[in-house]
Order: C-alpha cells, then structure tokens, then sequence
C-alpha cells in the first residue's frame, strides 16, 4: 500500500463558484463567475482529455493511493443556485459527479458576506434545491453555517460552525456530510483537528496546487478555475506542474 500511496500521479481537485454570466465591470470579484457556456466546453474538454469528474467522495480512494486513473474532482463554494440551474445539467449528461460546499444556516438566502466587496447579491440553494442536487447525483459539503473567518472567531464559535454545519446539512438532505471547505481559505491547526474531530473525512482549502502523496487529506490543496481560464491553460494546470509552483 505505502509503495501505490507513494506513486500515484498528483490528483486535482477544481474549484468553482457562480457558474452564471460574469457581473457588469467594476464589481467585485467578476473572475469567480464562469459563464455557463464556458464550464460546458471546460467539462466536454476534460471527459475529451479522458478525465472523470468526481466528487469529493469518489475522490477519496485516488487521494488515498488505493485506485489510479484519470481523475479530477470537482468542487463549488457556497451553494449558489446557478450551480443547480446550469451546472447540473452539464454534469449528469456527462456522467460527473461533484460537491458542492453550502452554508447550512444561509439556505435560501445570498452571498452577503460579499457585499462590502462589491459583489453583486445572489442567491443561494434552499433546502429544496439542497435535495434536488442531491436526487441528481451530486454531493453537498458544508462550508460553515455563516461563511465565517474561522480564525476571527473564538474556539467555541468556531467548533459550533464547523460541526452544526454537518449536521444541519445532513438533515436538510437526509445524505451524509463527510467533507469540508474553509471559508475564506482561512484556517489554522486547531481547525484541522476540529473537522477530523466533527467527523469529515476531508476537508479543501484555497491553497493552490495538486493533491499529492501525503497531503493532508483536512488541508487539501485546490486548482482555481475562473471567468478567463480558457482551455488550454485548464489542461496546462491539470497535467503539469502549473499550479504546484503556486502553492504557498
């Protein structure tokens, strides 16, 4: 087993966020938004490369070295609703799967933790939309109840966020929640030990880069792919070494 861990091929995981049109020029962080023509042709593009989009569950025996192939796992933050609207669709026609890491306490509402940067409101899934990603294949992670900064919360706020947000995920899908993304990218070691102990088995980060033997499978880094990323720079970031370089 150590020897397969040791030299499996580094597995990327892609991160997204509003699969929707990009917001008028001057708003904030417009690069987050992939029109959904474009993650079409991106996800056509992989499953041309040979590449299977996998969920974060689907992903773990290839992070773990005990399968190898041609994978990618596919991640969302936040839960916006234009995930359900023009992202599923995609995925099922070509047999991916993916998770999508919501805010359990936010459901229904929008992304007003964005609002002092200028981004534009959207909403977010509901528990309704929650069960139909889910009923359409997909996975849901949690992303804290608030998209809080865990590292300017206290222990017991923070422990509250990371394991309510599993559990109340759970109840609104009726599927487990084994996996994790932290807001903002922001975390420290006691986060990490507080996923582990809330029970997820993984958990993603805003590091950039592949997963490799012997990451952490509570701090995994992730591949950005924004408004701009056309597709040969998508295939530049998944079989080279692109991304590895960025990581920090």
């Amino acid at each position: 087993m150590t020897s397969t861990v040791q030299s499996r091929s580094p597995v990327p995981i892609l991160t997204f966020h509003q699969i929707a049109a990009a917001p008028e020029k001057g708003a904030g962080f417009r690069s987050l938004s992939v029109a959904p023509e474009h993650f079409q042709r991106q996800m056509v593009f992989l499953q041309t490369l040979g590449y299977r989009g996998l969920s974060m569950t689907a992903l773990q025996p290839y992070l773990r070295g005990e399968c190898s192939g041609k994978v990618v796992g596919i991640t969302f933050d936040d839960g916006y609703l234009n995930n359900l609207t023009h992202a599923l669709p995609v995925l099922q026609q070509l047999g991916f799967s993916s998770t999508c890491y919501c805010l359990s306490a936010m459901l229904g509402q929008a992304n007003s933790w964005d609002r002092h940067n200028g981004v534009p409101p959207s909403e977010l899934m509901s528990n309704v939309h929650l069960r139909q990603w889910v009923a359409g294949g997909q996975e849901v992670g949690a992303h804290t109840r608030h998209h809080v900064r865990l590292t300017q919360v206290d222990t017991p706020t923070a422990w509250e966020e990371i394991s309510l947000g599993k559990t109340e995920l759970e109840q609104v899908t009726g599927a487990a929640v084994a996996h994790f993304c932290y807001p903002y990218g922001e975390f420290n070691a006691e986060h990490v030990t507080m996923t582990g102990q809330a029970g997820y088995t993984s958990a993603t980060t805003t590091q950039r880069g592949r997963c490799h033997a012997g990451d952490n499978l509570l701090a995994l880094p992730r591949v950005p792919v924004l408004r701009r990323t056309s597709r040969p720079l998508l295939w530049w970031k998944l079989a080279s070494n692109y991304e590895d370089q960025r990581r920090v």
